[in-house]
This record gives structure tokens, C-alpha cells and sequence, in this order.
């Protein structure tokens, strides 16, 4: 049987939280992952809800304690997915599902190669432009940075179990939901 984690990575901004957020509200076998993050909080975002948001300095400390999986420094932030949510998933007896960009899930798959890994593509670079500046309100840092990050990670697509191409919400949710659905079938 194959480990009951599925890892949701994509360029920033090709909607990998939305997938993962419609997921978590169609299927009771699923839990999400609440990663640490020394990011500042996005409007609307508050401590636990997407992440447990953490200055470096304590980041650092949990990292040399073994608390996390995997670590990622990303665009100046660290990111990290701590061990006991893989085991409380466990206990729970459902699918951890979560949201990690591509270096994440290369961490993940020294561990879990088994897992099921799932990529969410944008239409274009274009579009993921206009999403960030949407998401963003026009402020997105280091846009140019970003974006030449996302054609580096989109290259790298072909290495997840599934891809999913976002160029419109409801029919792309409608194949990654019945890829979950595969999945929770073969249980």
C-alpha cells in the first residue's frame, strides 16, 4: 500500500492552496499538514491557518532539534513540515494532503518514495503573473525572481505521479478530486 500522503506542489501562485483547500472540504479521509513558516502572514492568514508562523531564530532551533522532515529556504523565508504531522495523520487514520513547492517534495521523496505526488501547472507564465499581482494587490516582491523560479519548477513536472494543468478552477479540481478519489479507493 502506498504511503497515505499526498504532496500538492506548483509554482507560486497556480493555485496549489486552493486544490488542496477544496479537497480538504470534499473529503472527511483527508488532514492537512500545517507547516512553519518564518514568512510574515499574508492578509488574512493568522497562526496555525495556513501555517504557524515563527521568527528565524526559533525556526533554526526546531530545525537543529530534528522537528522538521524537510526544510526549504524560499525567496529569503524558511519553510518547514514538522515530523508529528505525518504521525498524527497516522493516528487519525486519514491521507495527509499537503502543500509544499518542488523542493519540498524532492525532500519528501528521499522518505516517502512512495507517496503521491501531484503537480498543479499554470496555463502560462503569463497567467501566473496576473494571479501573483491578483494575489499580491500589485506588490509581489521579486517578481521577475519569481517567475523565472516557476519556468525552472514547471520544467520539473514530469518527475510527480500526476500533473494537472490549472487553467480553469473547476475543471482542473475536478481531475485532482478524482485523483484523491483513486486513491482513497485503493485504501
Amino acid at each position: 500500500m502506498k504511503t497515505p500522503l499526498i504532496v500538492v506542489s506548483a509554482p507560486s501562485g497556480a493555485g496549489k492552496s486552493s486544490f488542496c483547500k477544496k479537497a480538504l472540504e470534499d473529503f472527511k479521509e483527508l488532514t492537512y499538514s500545517i507547516s512553519y513558516t518564518t514568512r510574515p502572514p499574508r492578509e488574512g492568514e493568522v497562526e496555525g491557518n495556513p501555517y504557524h508562523f515563527v521568527d528565524r531564530k526559533k525556526f533554526l532551533e526546531l530545525k537543529d532539534q530534528g522537528f522538521f522532515i524537510e526544510t526549504a529556504e524560499v525567496f529569503n523565508n524558511l519553510y518547514g513540515t514538522p515530523k508529528n504531522e505525518v504521525e498524527r495523520a497516522k493516528k487519525l487514520g486519514k491521507f495527509l494532503i499537503m502543500d509544499i513547492d518542488v523542493q519540498g517534495a524532492d525532500s519528501f521523496r528521499r522518505y516517502f518514495p512512495d507517496a503521491t505526488y501531484i503537480f498543479i501547472l499554470p496555463p502560462s507564465v503569463d497567467e501566473l503573473r496576473r494571479r501573483l499581482m491578483l494575489r499580491d494587490k500589485g506588490k509581489t516582491q521579486n517578481l521577475e525572481i519569481r517567475l523565472k523560479k516557476a519556468t525552472d519548477e514547471m520544467n520539473q513536472a514530469p518527475r510527480f505521479n500526476h500533473q494537472v494543468l490549472n487553467d480553469d478552477f473547476n475543471s482542473a479540481y475536478a481531475q485532482f478530486k478524482k485523483i484523491i478519489e483513486e486513491l482513497i479507493k485503493s485504501r
